[in-house]
């Protein structure tokens, strides 16, 4: 898999709102109503992370979960990880 340049990742970044790039990755966090709804919406990522075949490094406290997505083997940010934003991002707004 490519890795994307920093312009080309800054201008697909402009699709997802609340995303940022830094430290070769892209990264967001969202906060929840409480923890069982973190927790809801983890465990959906991690079924499509697991489809996908690409895992997010991530953390939860409470109701807020960070998320950072990079493709280690390419050792940078490619489409693999924007695939799995807009999934993301899907799977948070359908909760909502």
């Amino acid at each position: 898999m490519q890795i994307l340049d920093k312009n080309e990742i800054n201008k697909r970044l402009e699709d997802l709102e609340g995303w940022e790039f830094k430290d070769d990755a892209i990264h967001t966090s969202f906060q929840f109503e409480n923890f069982k709804e973190a927790f809801s919406v983890m465990v959906r990522i991690a079924f499509e992370a697991e489809a996908q075949q690409h895992h997010p490094d991530w953390s939860n406290v409470y109701n807020e979960l960070q998320i950072s997505l990079s493709t280690h083997d390419a050792g940078g940010v490619t489409e693999k990880d924007f695939k799995l934003a807009r999934s993301i991002e899907n799977i948070v707004d359908a909760g909502e």
